[in-house]
């Protein structure tokens, strides 16, 4: 028996332990478990655990603890769940963007099958079923407001088109914003292109 293999026999329950430990639907990369040993022995027990069906795995390098649903099977884990975990292993930030923007301010109710996330860190795609998780390096000032509310407004505008956006979407959006939102909003239009801060000077009001 090699090293490896003993290394992988000892690594295997403490891996499964660790996954045990989170909630179903977590994505996580072999970083997430690099306590436990060297990159290559951590690598064999996550293929030996993806085989025995304890995890699944969903690209090179990338994997959940799946959800077993007792009508619909094997749930496919969310596209922020599989984003968050490349920007964690990354050390980058991430924008929601595009119709996924629009979807989670409730300016849509269908989610795209195309999920796209702008990044400071590497670009990347994951097909997971019928949905694409994309990560789209962009431009530092692109990335300047991410993690904040304003940068989920400045994209979800640009999106949806200035002659699109009504009482209704401005309703929508106001209900989300609490008094520091609106103080961030302020702070984060010269973030945007001009018509989107103008509509943000409005929404802070």
């Amino acid at each position: 028996m090699t090293s490896h293999s003993k290394s992988t026999q000892v690594i295997e329950p403490n891996a499964r332990s660790i996954i045990y430990g989170h909630r179903g639907g977590w994505v996580f990369t072999p970083r997430d478990l690099a306590k436990l040993g060297d990159a290559r022995s951590v690598g064999m027990a996550l293929t030996r655990l993806a085989r025995k069906g304890v995890i699944r795995q969903l690209a090179r390098g990338l994997y959940d603890y799946p959800i077993d649903h007792p009508s619909f099977g094997r749930i496919p884990p969310s596209a922020d769940a599989i984003a968050k975990a490349l920007a964690k292993r990354d050390a980058s930030r991430l924008q929601p963007t595009g119709a996924y923007a629009a979807n989670i301010l409730g300016l849509s109710e269908q989610v795209p099958t195309r999920i796209v996330f702008l990044t400071d860190g590497s670009s990347r795609k994951v097909e997971v079923g019928q949905q694409e998780v994309v990560l789209k390096r962009t431009t530092p000032r692109n990335m300047a407001t991410a993690g904040r509310k304003s940068g989920t407004i400045i994209q979800a505008l640009r999106h949806i088109g200035q002659r699109n956006v009504d009482d209704r979407v401005l309703t929508i959006i106001k209900r989300q914003l609490g008094e520091k939102e609106r103080a961030q909003l302020q702070k984060d239009l010269h973030y945007a292109p001009r018509w989107v801060a103008e509509i943000m000077r409005q929404l802070a009001a």
